[in-house]
């Protein structure tokens, strides 16, 4: 039987397991990155580990969220990692070179291998035929020490793509119809591989975008296959060596497959305050909007701004809206400069920002009260715009550029001819902001410069026989990392210091579940939380699993997990529980004290069923989906341990 490929990428790759879906794998790591709010605490782990130099063939830290320095944390943390890179032969990449997944598409992004990053958008590179997966930091930094990343061998949904798109529509739209056809929790447990001939209309930068935005879906990554299309986009890139085809076969059979004429599409809008609440543009026209920004890792190409500009050429932007831009890299930067692009958004009345991700990470552009803002990003959770309240609408450049002329929501067809762009046959390529690798005997005379604020890892116990838990916190469905662990201007300094951030957890629904837990945690007690249906979702920052175990909190009980967010809990020992009827979820009242019956036995015999007691009202019983490693893990109280015993 043929291969997908996905298939082919994962076989290629394996050190164990095999493609049997359900199944354990585990695959080798090529390629890693990391950015600057989740890489701080990986390299704290990766020195924790022992290392002496990365052994992967290429690893990248990025600068590229925190880049406001408001006060010397920031700026602290970026010296440490341009350091850190130097000494353990990492690619650094400096604040204002760009956001990491376009950067990497940009210079190292290369088809049929293996990327793993700690950043949930990390599929963005599928969009170059790679195998690119987020992860928790723990995961990148024992990637980087030369191990296997493990996981679950996915389903593979096909997306047969037929047809062309029509002009005002573009990837986002495909990425907005696919969540709302499989909704924010829909490709768990996937991989979602694009083919057909409608792929010959989609450029690189297009491709990207729609993989970028499976991880909104859950999906375990994205993919599409390396044709010419690919082999143009790195002879652009000057990398024309580094292609290879990369194909499905004929015969290759999928677990599902969904069916997409693209000229069937509109243009679409992911409505407040989730990115698979979409409704087309014309029916939200007329809504009046304040503020538009053009950015973050889905849509900030050159493809994404060439069509703002020219579609400005001439204009000015409504004097109701702050349109603001937000370039993908100093490349794409450059590149408008080169093409008269930037003049055209300058004298339209464009902000145009640094290259960054910046308010897609809550680091600025917050919207003001009570207003609508259109925003290219990949996110809409609650309050993520730093505004209480906000409104924030996901939508295409090509949305966004018709409100920022009209001063409403506007479908973009009404602005008469689409315009016309092509891409530079050769890019022009500018490094200076990419720092290489230092040889080794340089990088073993470097030092680590280390702020005020960075906090060494403490040790973590590991799992008791008996685990007794009070419920601290009882939360409902798609409680995403955003509610977990806030990021924001004020809180993202602290990602390199777990007491400080640690004072944050849950701090938008409990102002107060940080104090109540170090209260109990004096008095030597665990915590539980209880959680809804996919628990856990969005970003991939292991700041939502760390910390909480930081306070004293030792399992999870919910009806189901997000994917990566399970894969932290268990890097850090919590025990992630899942209701076996999930009728029992509302047996379980805040404040309740349960008592996890034998779990150190449970969990070594490899059984799938634990008891709870519920103190004064009975027993339930949760399910225990882990394989033997994941066990291992949390009985020795986190990966670090296990990797340290052996």
């Amino acid at each position: 039987m043929g291969l997908t490929v996905a298939e082919k990428l994962i076989e290629t790759h394996l050190v164990s397991g095999s493609l049997k879906r359900g199944e354990p794998i585990a695959i080798k790591i090529d390629q890693t990155l990391t950015q600057d709010a989740t890489g701080t605490m990986a390299y704290l782990e990766f020195e924790a580990i022992g290392i002496p130099r990365v052994k992967t063939e290429l690893s990248v830290s990025y600068v590229d969220h925190n880049l406001l320095q408001t006060d010397f944390r920031n700026a602290d943390d970026h010296r440490f990692l341009q350091s850190i890179a130097a000494k353990y032969g990492l690619w650094f990449s400096r604040p204002g070179n760009g956001i990491c997944h376009q950067v990497h598409l940009e210079r190292f992004a290369r088809p049929g291998k293996t990327l793993l990053g700690s950043d949930s958008h990390t599929p963005t590179a599928g969009g170059c035929a790679m195998l690119a997966i987020g992860a928790g930091g723990l995961d990148v930094a024992m990637a980087m020490a030369g191990k296997p990343f493990h996981l679950i061998m996915p389903r593979i949904i096909g997306v047969h793509l037929t047809g062309k798109l029509p002009p005002w529509v573009s990837a986002r739209d495909v990425a907005l119809w696919m969540l709302r056809k499989l909704t924010v929790k829909g490709g768990l447990g996937k991989i979602i591989e694009y083919f057909g001939e409608g792929l010959s209309s989609l450029s690189v930068p297009d491709r990207a975008t729609i993989a970028n935005l499976g991880t909104e879906m859950g999906a375990t990554t994205s993919v599409f296959p390396s044709d010419k299309i690919t082999l143009a986009w790195l002879k652009a890139q000057g990398r024309d060596e580094e292609w290879q085809e990369l194909l499905a076969d004929p015969e290759a059979k999928y677990d599902e497959i969904i069916e997409l004429d693209l000229s069937s599409l509109e243009p679409l809008a992911a409505c407040p305050s989730s990115p698979d609440n979409v409704k087309p543009v014309t029916e939200l026209e007329g809504l009046p909007v304040a503020q538009v920004i053009v950015g973050s890792c889905a849509n900030s190409s050159l493809r994404d701004l060439l069509v703002v500009a020219k579609a400005l050429k001439g204009k000015k932007v409504h004097p109701s809206v702050s349109f603001e831009i937000n370039p993908g890299s100093l490349q794409v930067l450059e590149n408008l400069d080169v093409l008269g692009a930037l003049q055209d958004l300058i004298h339209a009345g464009a902000r145009i920002h640094q290259s960054g991700c910046l308010g897609c990470i809550g680091m600025g552009q917050a919207p003001a009260t009570g207003t609508i803002s259109l925003r290219t990003f990949t996110r809409n959770f609650p309050g993520r715009s730093g505004t209480k309240n906000d409104q924030v609408y996901l939508v295409s450049p090509e949305v966004a550029v018709a409100a920022a002329l009209t001063g409403e929501f506007t479908d973009p067809r009404k602005l008469g001819a689409y315009p016309e762009i092509g891409l530079p046959e050769r890019f022009i390529i500018n490094d200076a902001l990419l720092l290489p690798p230092l040889p080794e005997e340089q990088a073993a005379k470097v030092e680590i410069i280390r702020g005020p604020n960075i906090v060494p890892l403490p040790q973590f116990e590991p799992m008791p026989e008996e685990l007794r838990c009070q419920v601290l916190l009882k939360v409902g469905d798609n409680i995403t990392t955003d509610h977990i662990m806030p990021a924001g201007a004020k809180i993202l300094p602290l990602r390199s210091n777990l007491p400080a951030i640690s004072e944050y957890v849950f701090s938008n629904i409990d102002p107060e579940f940080a104090k109540k837990a170090l209260a109990l945690k004096e008095q030597g007690r665990w915590i539980a939380v209880v959680g809804g249906e996919n628990y856990g979702q969005g970003s991939s920052r292991e700041h939502a699993a760390l910390a909480p175990r930081y306070l004293g909190v030792r399992a999870k009980l919910a009806k189901s997990f997000a994917r990566i967010h399970k894969a932290n809990l268990i890097n850090f020992g919590i025990l992630p529980v899942t209701f076996a009827d999930p009728d029992d979820y509302e047996k379980i009242s805040q404040g309740d004290e349960l008592i996890f019956k034998k779990v150190r036995q449970v969990l070594s015999e490899g059984r799938d069923r634990l008891e709870i007691e519920i103190l004064g009202k009975g027993t339930i019983y949760g399910k225990i989906d882990l394989t033997e490693r994941d066990r291992q893990i949390i009985l020795a109280g986190s990966l670090l341990n296990l990797a340290k015993e052996g």
